[in-house]
């Protein structure tokens, strides 16, 4: 039997080290957790995707009291990005939280859930680009280079 050690690239630094796109896009995932629904888990998140053409949208977690039809920050953001900009490749992805209890955005990152990077990689398998991933937190931010480094042994219409 062999072992196999499956490592991932994270680059940690402080916000005001990244460059100024990815600041712009982090205030936007920033701003859009205000949007958020989330009378039952108080945690409010938000997403911003940039697209090849420079656009930025962004979106917000909608919590629903059957819990299963809730949406994450970063499919709603995801799937409006793709309605309203059908065949447009998604460039960098940001995700910011903060919980009611304090309303201080979290020191550390947060990552996306199970359910979305299994959506996001079908973006990336979708246009045969990686989606540049920002994690933030208010002391550092994680930057990897794919959403498939989030979910390196990742199921895809390729294994099917």
């Amino acid at each position: 039997m062999e072992t196999h050690h499956v490592t991932i690239p994270i680059q940690v630094c402080t916000p005001d080290e990244l460059p100024e796109a990815d600041q712009a896009l982090i205030a936007r995932a920033k701003a859009a957790t205000q949007t958020a629904y989330a009378p039952y888990s108080h945690f409010h998140v938000g997403a911003a995707i940039r697209l090849t053409t420079g656009d930025i949208v962004a979106g917000s977690n909608q919590e629903n009291a059957a819990f299963s039809p809730s949406l994450c920050a970063e499919r709603t953001t995801m799937n409006w990005a793709a309605a309203n900009y059908p065949g447009i490749p998604f460039e960098a992805i940001a995700i910011a939280a903060w919980r009611e209890s304090d309303g201080a955005f979290l020191d550390h990152p947060i990552s996306p859930c199970g359910v979305c990077r299994q959506s996001l990689i079908e973006s990336e398998q979708r246009y045969h680009r990686p989606i540049r991933v920002l994690l933030y937190g208010s002391k550092q931010v994680f930057v990897l280079r794919s959403i498939a480094d989030l979910l390196p042994l990742h199921f895809t219409g390729e294994d099917l």
